[in-house]
């Protein structure tokens, strides 16, 4: 590849907070569709990039990187921009956060997305469960928002946790999603305002159709390629 960095990638998916931090640390990078309405995350091609079939995954020269969290932080310190320096006294709690972002609110988005997957096929269960994460996301975001640093710069978890308060609003298509109320949580809020007025919001929004406002007030995606699912 030309470029240092691969993002394979799918429209509106977890590679988009990896987006968003490829364009605001101005890295040069490709970007490679997996067509999820194909099914090509499951495809033998895939899985020799990523044996787990889930999106992202980030081709770099010292390897290739999956894991939402793992790429942002490797490339955070990679590039020592958007990340407090392991030497800095503030990394701890910001680690904290980002960790928590990943595997606690990330976790129970898919656990509302994929309700069928935990619970299987019955429509009770199913609702059972998306209320319960409903009620578990809107407590996870009260602590994001509760541990905003005030007056602080754009970071990683910044841009993660904007790509979540997106899909919160969004997804799933065929749920009632009145449950989410971004302006409950002030903080975020100002956060995903102040994030849509920046040139890489404006470059991911391009590439990928999200639309005028993609943080505060987000529309169905429309991308000039692939999917979101």
């Amino acid at each position: 590849m030309a470029s240092p960095y691969l993002l394979h990638y799918a429209p509106d998916n977890a590679s988009l907070p990896v987006r968003l931090v490829l364009e605001e640390l101005g890295a040069a990078y490709e970007t490679r569709l997996v067509d999820r309405a194909a099914g090509a995350q499951r495809s033998p091609e895939y899985l020799v990039v990523n044996p787990t079939g889930l999106i992202p995954a980030l081709e770099t020269p010292e390897g290739i990187i999956s894991e939402t969290a793992a790429i942002l932080l490797w490339l955070a310190d990679r590039h020592g921009a958007l990340f407090p320096a392991p030497d800095n006294a503030a990394r701890g709690t910001r680690l904290r956060w980002l960790f928590f972002a990943s595997n606690t609110l990330h976790a129970e988005l898919r656990r509302l997305f994929y309700a069928h997957v935990y619970v299987g096929p019955g429509a009770a269960d199913q609702a059972r469960l998306r209320q319960y994460s409903c009620t578990a996301i809107n407590r996870h975001l009260t602590l994001l928002n509760d541990a905003m640093p005030v007056g602080h710069e754009p970071d990683i978890l910044d841009w993660y946790t904007c790509a979540m308060l997106r899909w919160c609003a969004l997804y799933p298509r065929d749920f009632d999603r009145s449950w989410f109320d971004l302006t409950q949580f002030p903080a975020l809020y100002t956060m995903a305002s102040h994030l849509e007025d920046r040139d890489s919001t404006r470059a991911a929004q391009a590439a990928e159709g999200l639309g005028p406002t993609p943080f505060t007030a987000p529309c169905a995606p429309e991308p000039p390629e692939g999917s979101a699912l």
